[in-house]
């Protein structure tokens, strides 16, 4: 997630001084999305490539991915928080390669960023917000239950060395919820103050370590969380107090985030208030998505556009929402719109195209709108990954 400082770093960068790499990028995007797209077997491989690329050409060297690649700045530091849920996917891309594909070497990298993440973990259990040279450097929720994704799915690949570090980082969790359900306590001081619906992707976290460590209440606390949220949701499936800095004008980044801890508690917990409670925001989410894929990047509480740009980042993992709905329900409408959403971000994705740029997924199209503006983010490559996978795995349905 985007700190406020690079927003107003970003928005402040004068226009007439951008490098040349910048000004071209502007130029092309106002122009609009190229009509070819190359397909999600084209684009799983490119936007693997660039996470590659993130994690060696990383500013601090140091195991983890490279938080973007800043057409203003370059390649930044490593993001704890992104390289946490990163994780799973390198292993998934892992697994589906297998030895013979470069899967060795996908596993390798996974191996660098647990141990990574195990070797900056707080004794307490938790993990820093921000990259991993910001500060304040203090424990955060949020951090905390992404990382916890990767560390679950480490223990599941791996065995025994990212157990502890698992434990610690779930029983911290646990341990610091507030009696409502709700995490008070570590607020990241990267996003403006308040309430956050969009932690039931915490709540995940605990549901993949109660999976692996039953007997530890890690689930049960996760599912006072999405009851919690749950509170927050109107009959639409708009959550008001969701976003990182607008709260009447969300995010479709901390949008997805929400829908997509409902559907885990769902499927950790077969309950039908919390499909039906995914359903309502996935419907809304369907039917905001133009036939083109164009989502807008914002949206308000009767899903209307609050913004000028597509949020990438939010239309890639709606689309996975959308696709994990339409397994679970069989309704094509939730397939269809799914399909929509990433055809439109694998257009906005050069394969052939500058070193920096190849595989690289934008945090706005255009590039100079407000989420993640002149970046490459690696969190947009990681859910264009799962996304386009998922797509892949469906089929011809």
């Amino acid at each position: 997630m985007r700190t406020l400082l690079t927003k107003i770093r970003n928005t402040l960068a004068p226009q007439a001084g951008l490098p040349a790499a910048a000004r071209m990028e502007r130029t092309s995007d106002r122009r609009g999305l190229p009509a070819f797209d190359p397909g999600p077997q084209a684009v799983v491989k490119a936007c693997t490539a660039w996470l590659c690329a993130a994690q060696d050409h990383s500013s601090s060297n140091d195991g983890g991915v490279a938080r973007d690649y800043n057409l203003l700045t370059g390649w930044s530091s490593s993001y704890p928080e992104t390289t946490g849920y990163i994780i799973p996917t390198v292993i998934a891309l892992a697994q589906r390669t297998g030895d013979h594909g470069g899967g060795d070497a996908l596993h390798g990298r996974a191996r660098r960023m647990l141990d990574w993440c195990v070797a900056i973990q707080f004794p307490q259990g938790g993990f820093q917000g921000g990259k991993i040279d910001s500060t304040p450097r203090v424990p955060v929720t949020f951090n905390t239950g992404q990382i916890l994704l990767g560390l679950a799915a480490g223990v599941a690949a791996y065995g025994e060395a990212y157990r502890d570090a698992m434990q610690r980082a779930a029983s911290w969790l646990r341990d610091s919820q507030d009696a409502d359900g709700c995490w008070r306590r570590h607020p990241t001081p990267f996003a403006s103050a308040g309430d956050k619906a969009y932690e039931t992707h915490v709540a995940w976290g605990l549901f993949e370590a109660d999976r692996i460590a039953p007997g530890h209440d890690y689930g049960a606390a996760g599912l006072r969380q999405v009851d919690w949220t749950l509170s927050k949701q109107r009959l639409n499936g708009w959550f008001a107090s969701n976003c990182l800095d607008n709260p009447l004008l969300p995010l479709t980044h901390t949008i997805g985030y929400a829908l997509r801890g409902l559907l885990e508690a769902h499927r950790f917990l077969a309950r039908a208030d919390l499909l039906d409670a995914a359903a309502r925001t996935g419907t809304s989410i369907a039917r905001a998505v133009a036939a083109d894929g164009y989502l807008a990047g914002r949206l308000g509480p009767d899903f209307q556009p609050g913004a000028s740009y597509a949020c990438l980042t939010g239309s890639a993992q709606n689309a996975h929402c959308l696709f994990l709905l339409y397994q679970l329900t069989g309704e094509r409408r939730y397939l269809d719109a799914g399909r929509r959403l990433n055809s439109y971000v694998r257009r906005s994705v050069s394969i052939d195209g500058p070193a920096h740029a190849r595989g690289g997924v934008k945090g706005s199209f255009p590039v100079d709108g407000d989420y993640g503006t002149w970046a490459y983010l690696n969190w947009a490559a990681k859910f264009c990954i799962d996304a386009n996978l998922l797509e892949i795995q469906i089929g011809d349905a």
